[in-house]
This record gives structure tokens, C-alpha cells and sequence, in this order.
């Protein structure tokens, strides 16, 4: 449940609380990490008997999760405290979530709502002796919500606030639009296993988990290497596919869970080169494609979980421990059904870190590494992740996934856009497929639209972010028709209105009229906005109208001096009053996928 800071709610509840008032703090904390968290010391706090208090600075107001982080010393016994901020209760009941080096870290299950910037006071009160509070932003749909101790946050800082890294990160936000490549021998299985389809098995129901959901021995899943031989086009078909939808970069799984590498590896014989009959490197091959059609590469890495030799993830050890301090630990994503003899330390040291290294040394011009799977790995082994990249390469940027916030954006989830309130310091991206799959299931054929894709794109882009759209090649390497059909029909939107997508930055507000609910065909009053310099960007995403009327652009917003069509000669005549803009699209035509006008406003 959300509590909002000044809901009628959290008055009420306060009123009947018999805690003490909020205490003066020493000292006032004045800005937000980088990562958007407020870190409040417990050595900076006011205190008294089991109460602390602090004052601070909110700078990106969203939702946030209260962490609160105590000494393991006693952290045996049951975690039980309250919260207020700004003198209303916004927390009463504490949830053990995960360890870090400084401590254990609880998190009170309410979630906070706060609307604006400015300053803030926290009261809070615990039964075990607190280390340090955090606020942390919900991160979106992760349900653990990790970060770093501050040991690590400084040395990241660093690294992240480079010059190369600020201008890597440059380049990620005008590339905008990416294609993600969910690939693998998984692609042979074809989302069933003996006749059973994978919504018959347990965990996620997409192709690329077929080994988990039916608990496939590492060996007898081996055999389906045995028959994945792509056809040797496929790398000029993909990329040539990505350039026409107008993406700007490819993402590959060079490594998914099932622990396969599709590139020659000299430190497992898990990879195409030894378990397959192809002849040759699927990752470099995709990677010159598309460096031939001007595109940008990055690879998919899963580190943290590797059901062919990564163990059982570490689970055995870390439920052992967490169970002392009465921490739950999942154990969806690992292999406890068939886990490989070595330990997981080893999987680190003898495949993990070694394969990034040559993934690096592979591709001289990587972009990004996605890694994913951080499972149970400890904040160490993540900071060496990040950190092994950046001396290798320091060009390449690492997503959140790495583990404990280390990386340098962050993502929305899968499938999904983040909200207005959601949106934090770091850069966002969304990563999405084209049916339900990411992986190939040849039964799964609840492909989306291409209108409904674009939906997606142009809320994404309203709000600043990158589209990372997914698609799943077959064993062959051929890419699902209707996959390919909606793909071209994003391409010849992307391409005539681009103008209003790459380089440009959010505007407010975000949309107009937009339906949140049915949201699988758009509507002639729906509008998308974005914003460069002085011009503000209007994209629609249905067939005009003889008219559109653009409640958010009224002369309050600015005094319009120029209406353009992208993509037409067409002038268009409009008026601009108290009300909207209203533009004249008599006689113009622009296709069942809509527009986008760009809209000068006097600096």
C-alpha cells in the first residue's frame, strides 16, 4: 500500500500513534545520490533512547522504499519500529530483506509518496540498534530493491561520473531505440519439453527458462545443442532487420541462464563453437553485420545465474546464513535440481568474470553490456563486475542489473513504462517484447501491432527513456513473420517522424489524453510530447482528423510561431488561443499510424 505524505489516511493513523515527536536533527543532509537515495547516518541523527531523526533534501520527489539498515550483532531477533516523515506515520511494520557488508537491511512495507521537492524530517524509531536510514526509489518492479554500502558508493561514483562514461551515457540517450536478441540453443526447444508446453512447468513462462521449468538435467539438456546449426545469414537478416525498424543498437544474449555462450570461449566448453556442429562465432558475426549497417552493439550477459556451472547460484550457503537472521531467500533462478560440483566462487572465477573479459576483447567497439541474473552474489562480487568493465573498456556502460545499483541507468522493467512519479536520477530504459516470449515459442502468437509497439515507443520517449524491443529468433536464426511485419511498420514511423525522437528530452506535461487502460489502439485525442531547444513535439498516434485540438500547448505554455508536419510538405493552418492549439488538417492525409508535428515556440 502507498502512503502518500499528506493523506487524510496517515493523519489519522498518526493521531492514534502513542510514539514521541519528532526530534530536532544536528544535521541537515542536503542532497540526493546519484542513484536518487537520501542515506541518513545514524551518526548524524538526533537520538533518544530507540528514536532517531534527521532533516534533508528531497531534489527527485517519486516513490520511495524506507530502508533501514542495523547492526548483524542481535539482528537475530525480530526488527519492529515506525516511521514518520514530516510528522505523519508513513511506516508501522518492518520486513527483513537482505545483507550487506554494513548490516542488515529491513524495509518497512509501505512504500512513500513524496509529491515535491524540499526539505523533509524523518522520525524513526527500532528495536535494533540502527546503523544508518535509507530512502530508496521503489526501482520500479524490483521487489529487492539493493544497494550498495557506502564503501563501494564512492569508487563507483567515480567511475560513473568519468569522462567517458558521461560521454557513453551521452551516446546511449540519443541512441533511444534498440533491438534485444533473446537466442539459444533454449530456441531448439521451442518453449515445450516432451510434448508439454513451458505454462505447464513451474517459474516464468518464457522459452528461455524451458530448462528451469522442467528441471532438465545440465546433460540431457546439452543434446539441444546438438541441432541448433543457424543458417549462416542470419546475422545480415538481423541487423538489416534492426536498421529498417530505425534502431540504433543490437543486444544479444551472449549468455543466458541456461549458461550457453554464443561466442567461442576459451574457458568453458559450453559455447557454440564446442557443444554445436556450427561453424563459427554467432556474437563477433552479428556484431560486424551490424557495425556494416552503422548500428551500435551490446551484449546480454547473464553473471549470477549459470544452470550449466554455476552451481546451485550460492544458494545452499546464503539461505544458511539468512536463515540465522531470519532473511527469506528465493531460490527462483537457481539450479537446485542438477547444480554443477563446483562451488559458485569458482563459476565466478573460472567462466564469469573471465568470459566478460573476452567478450570485451572480442568486440573492441561494445556499447553496453545488459548483465542480469545477479541472483545471490554479494555487492563485492557486483562492484568487481562494474569495475572489471570499466578497466577494461571504460567506454562500455553496465544497466542496474549488475547488482546493487552499480549500474549506469536503470530499467523501468520488463515491459513496462515507468509512471510520472517513478522517474528517478539516473537515465531509464524499458526492455520489451513483440509477443509474450522473449525466447521462441512457436505457440505463442499474441504478437502486438506495430501501432501498439509505437504506443509503447512514444510513451517511453515522452518521458526520456530507451526502448530496448526484443525479438526471438528460431533455431535457424529466422525471425517470427508477423514479428517482422509490425517491426517494419514501427520503421516507417520511426524514420519519417525521428525528428521528434532522437536527441530530444521530455517536456511537460509527458502526454495528453492518453488512455491508460486500453491502451491497445490509439485514439486521434491522444497526444505524446517531446522537446528540443524551443520547439516542443507533438506525436499522435492514430488517423487525423479534419482537426486535432492540443489542450496542453494554450498560450500559457508559450505563443506558437510555427506548426510543421514531419515528413510533408504540407503547410497547415492552426490558431493558437487560451484553450489549445488547433490545427487544420483539411486535405492532409497522414496514415493510420498518425504523425508528429514539431511546434516552435517564441523563446
Amino acid at each position: 500500500m502507498k502512503s502518500t505524505i499528506h493523506s487524510l489516511f496517515a493523519a489519522v493513523l498518526l493521531a492514534a500513534s502513542s510514539a514521541p515527536a519528532t526530534l530536532a536533527a544536528q544535521d541537515h543532509v542536503q542532497t540526493q545520490r546519484a542513484d536518487s537515495s537520501v542515506i541518513l547516518p545514524a551518526t548524524i541523527a538526533c537520538s533518544q533512547s530507540d528514536t532517531w531523526s534527521w532533516d534533508f533534501d528531497i531534489t527527485h520527489p517519486g516513490i520511495y522504499t524506507l530502508q533501514v539498515v542495523v547492526d548483524i550483532a542481535g539482528a537475530e531477533a525480530a526488527h519492529t519500529g515506525w516511521a514518520r516523515l514530516n510528522g505523519e506515520l508513513v511506516g508501522q511494520k518492518l520486513k527483513k530483506a537482505y545483507v550487506i557488508e554494513e548490516g542488515l537491511v529491513s524495509e518497512f512495507e509501505q512504500s512513500i509518496d513524496i509529491a515535491g521537492s524540499g526539505s523533509y524530517s524523518l522520525t524513526l524509531a527500532s528495536n535494533l540498534s540502527v546503523n544508518k536510514a535509507r530512502l530508496v526509489p521503489v526501482g520500479y518492479t524490483s521487489s529487492r530493491i539493493s544497494l550498495s554500502s557506502d564503501q563501494y558508493y564512492q569508487p563507483w561514483l567515480k567511475m560513473h561520473q568519468s569522462a567517458p562514461k558521461v560521454a557513453a551515457m551521452e551516446w546511449y540517450r540519443q541512441a533511444r531505440f534498440g533491438m534485444f536478441i533473446h537466442w539459444g540453443v533454449y530456441s531448439e526447444a521451442a518453449g515445450s519439453w516432451k510434448g508439454q508446453g513451458i505454462e505447464e512447468g513451474v517459474g516464468p513462462k518464457v522459452a528461455e527458462w524451458i530448462q528451469f521449468a522442467f528441471k532438465i538435467s545440465r546433460e540431457e539438456y546439452r543434446a539441444y545443442a546438438k541441432n541448433f546449426n543457424p543458417d549462416q545469414t542470419f546475422a545480415v537478416n538481423i541487423a538489416q532487420l534492426a536498421k529498417a525498424t530505425g534502431m540504433n543498437y543490437v543486444v544479444i544474449t551472449a549468455k543466458h541462464h541456461d549458461g550457453f555462450a554464443l561466442f567461442d570461449s576459451a574457458c568453458s566448453d559450453w559455447d557454440i563453437a564446442d557443444a554445436t556442429d556450427y561453424d563459427g562465432d554467432l556474437v563477433k558475426e552479428l556484431y560486424d553485420a551490424c557495425r556494416a549497417e552503422g548500428l551500435d552493439f551490446g551484449v546480454y550477459y547473464s553473471h549470477g545465474n549459470d544452470w550449466g556451472e554455476g552451481s546451485d547460484g550460492n544458494y545452499a550457503n546464503v539461505k544458511a546464513y539468512n536463515d540465522t537472521l531470519g532473511v527469506a531467500t528465493r531460490p527462483n533462478g537457481k539450479n537446485l535440481w542438477d547444480p554443477s560440483p563446483n562451488t559458485h566462487v569458482e563459476y565466478l572465477e573460472n567462466k564469469a568474470y573471465p568470459q566478460i573479459a573476452e567478450l570485451i576483447e572480442l568486440l573492441p567497439d561494445l556499447r553496453l553490456i545488459w548483465f542480469d541474473g545477479e541472483g545471490l552474489i554479494t555487492e563485492a562480487q557486483a562492484f568487481r563486475f562494474y569495475e572489471m568493465v570499466y578497466e577494461l573498456n571504460p567506454n562500455i556502460i553496465v544497466n542496474r542489473r549488475v547488482g546493487y545499483d552499480f549500474g549506469d541507468y536503470i530499467d523501468a522493467g520488463d515491459n513496462k513504462t515507468p509512471a510520472a512519479n517513478e522517474l528517478a536520477a539516473k537515465h531509464f530504459e524499458t526492455c520489451g517484447t513483440a509477443n509474450h516470449s522473449w525466447g521462441f515459442k512457436a505457440h505463442d502468437h499474441h504478437w502486438k501491432s506495430g501501432n501498439q509497439l509505437l504506443r509503447n515507443f512514444v510513451d517511453i520517449v515522452s518521458k526520456g527513456g530507451n526502448y530496448l524491443l526484443n525479438i526471438g529468433p528460431d533455431g535457424k536464426g529466422t525471425v517470427p513473420e508477423p514479428c517482422v511485419a509490425s517491426f517494419h511498420e514501427m520503421g516507417e514511423w520511426v524514420k519519417t517522424n525521428s525528428e521528434a525522437i532522437f536527441g530530444t528530452t521530455r517536456w511537460t506535461p509527458f502526454s495528453e489524453g492518453v488512455d491508460k487502460v486500453n491502451n491497445s489502439k490509439s485514439h486521434a485525442d491522444e497526444f505524446w510530447f517531446s522537446s528540443r531547444d524551443d520547439t516542443v513535439y507533438v506525436m499522435s498516434l492514430a488517423a487525423n482528423k479534419d482537426s486535432a485540438h492540443i489542450r496542453s500547448l494554450k498560450t500559457s505554455a508559450g505563443i506558437v510561431l510555427e506548426v510543421r508536419l514531419l515528413g510533408s510538405q504540407n503547410k497547415l493552418k492552426w490558431s493558437q488561443d487560451e484553450h489549445g492549439l488547433e490545427v487544420d488538417f483539411t486535405g492532409v492525409h497522414t496514415g493510420p499510424n498518425g504523425y508528429a508535428l514539431a511546434v516552435t515556440l517564441q523563446p
